[in-house]
């Protein structure tokens, strides 16, 4: 059963109900695979080999449980979420040795459902970032070519479900930390409607834009996972007490998208979009039409200024959400220190990267009180009018579709030297996360020029998960699959 990785969650998820294949089996050949791959990815910060494995034989002394719908599944978290008993650095030196005293409710809700935690993915430090070059303890590699980054800021994550080394991986997304490595690693990566997933225990970059989600081969294995994580918490005030649909009843529900109004903003289709990566999408929006999807023109008016907002907005929460990690409570304590105020200066420039401190500075000096209403003030104003532009587009439409990136999976270093450039490869991703509507990025093929992987974009309305599954699962169905990364 060495061979497991090769299947999709569902698959794999059957072999064990029906007892075909163990616990330990599907564990074991999760792990072989990453001893194989992982020298060469670079995708993870954390194994825990011995206690997946112990817990995997527990688990089949008990057998196959049907009323916990990820028994036996390996999965992998990203480091931004805790983890009880296992570390939790969000790819940072600041808290190179923090092991949590609990659980994220999504890893809870993946726990009891049965689901075996295989270990940390890397990211960049503290979500920041669009590469995974961040990390402030290794790059990850992309596994269809080495030499290009996976994508960010949950790049660790991605790269682990397609070189295969779990079934499926919970990733987060700020800015389109999902959708964008998804795109760039071939694989789906949804983006859930913004308090459809709980936020405890995810450590935060941007509170009001953070949004956690499965990260997957399939659609179907998509929203198997939502099916587990998604639901009300009580101790997350940002958490939607609204009934959670169920997505797998959505699953193969049709060969057609009859009736389907697929919205193509024209903002999305131009300037600085790469050939492939047209080519590859128009592909996929015309089988979407050959299907029986009427293709409608929408217009996004503000997209332009989402860039600017998205930075304002995450830098300014960024300043205060970190704000908590200063030497005392937890984290790295500099050992250089006379007074209070060196003890915080010095823990915090030893613990920090470059690029954290930047988001802190800028995000510190856009809340200050003579900029506040300049900035902060008229970037809220800018992204109630991005969310309007969304929801007038669905007036028109049932889904919204677009490029995931603008090109696919750049070279590693390409663009570290250029804060602005890199920030630019999020601009079909981040409007989303200013509106807090769902998203999905599926894989349409492989771009002609690189041979890379190129992601299409679906947008829905808000909490409408169900609907936007089962158009991507449809499109899906009839699209070619990509052949295995060359590093498979």
């Amino acid at each position: 059963m060495s061979q497991l990785f090769h299947h999709s969650l569902t698959e794999v998820r059957d072999l064990l109900r029906a007892g075909e294949v163990t616990a330990q089996e599907a564990t074991a050949s999760c792990l072989e695979r990453i001893a194989a791959t992982e020298p060469r990815l670079e995708a993870l910060l954390h194994v825990s080999g011995e206690e997946a494995l112990s817990q995997a034989e527990a688990m089949d002394k008990k057998g196959p449980d049907a009323a916990r719908p990820l028994w036996g599944v390996p999965v992998i978290i990203k480091d931004v979420l805790a983890t009880v008993g296992m570390p939790t650095t969000c790819g940072s030196r600041i808290l190179e040795n923090f092991v949590p005293v609990y659980d994220a409710d999504c890893v809870t809700r993946l726990k009891d459902a049965g689901a075996i935690i295989l270990g940390k993915a890397n990211m960049d430090e503290f979500a920041m970032g669009s590469s995974t070059e961040n990390s402030a303890f290794k790059v990850t590699k992309n596994p269809w070519d080495t030499s290009r980054v996976p994508g960010g800021s949950s790049g660790g994550s991605a790269a682990s479900v397609a070189a295969g080394q779990c079934f499926a991986s919970i990733g987060t997304d700020t800015g389109g930390s999902i959708r964008q490595p998804a795109s760039f690693c071939g694989i789906v990566g949804l983006k859930p409607s913004y308090g459809r997933v709980s936020r405890r225990g995810l450590i935060a970059y941007g509170s009001s834009l953070d949004q956690a989600g499965p990260m997957t081969r399939t659609v179907a294995d998509a929203a198997e996972i939502l099916q587990v994580i998604a639901g009300h918490d009580p101790k997350d005030s940002t958490s939607v007490n609204a009934p959670v649909p169920d997505y797998l009843a959505a699953m193969g529900q049709g060969e057609s998208l009859k009736g389907l109004r697929l919205g193509l903003p024209e903002q999305y289709w131009g300037e600085g979009l790469s050939a492939e990566v047209d080519a590859a999408c128009r592909s996929a929006v015309e089988l979407a039409a050959s299907l029986g999807a009427e293709i409608v023109p929408v217009s996004l008016p503000h997209t332009e200024y989402a860039i600017a907002t998205y930075y304002i907005l995450a830098m300014a929460e960024a300043s205060s959400n970190l704000a908590r990690f200063d030497g005392v409570r937890y984290g790295r304590r500099s050992s250089q220190t006379q007074d209070l105020a060196t003890m915080y200066t010095r823990s915090r420039s030893e613990g920090f990267g470059e690029e954290v401190m930047r988001r802190i500075m800028l995000g510190t000096y856009v809340l200050s009180a003579g900029y506040y209403d300049a900035y902060y003030r008229k970037a809220a104003q800018v992204r109630r009018l991005i969310r309007q532009d969304f929801l007038n587009a669905l007036g028109q439409c049932d889904l919204i579709c677009g490029p995931a990136c603008p090109t696919t999976a750049f070279a590693i270093g390409e663009n570290t030297s250029d804060p602005l450039q890199m920030y630019l490869t999020d601009i079909f991703t981040i409007s989303l996360n200013l509106s807090g509507l769902p998203g999905l990025s599926l894989p349409v093929g492989l771009g002609k020029d690189t041979g890379m992987p190129v992601g299409l974009q679906l947008f829905a309305g808000n909490m409408e998960e169900a609907g936007l599954l089962s158009a991507a699962q449809t499109l899906e169905t009839h699209l070619p699959k990509l052949p295995e990364p060359p590093l498979a």
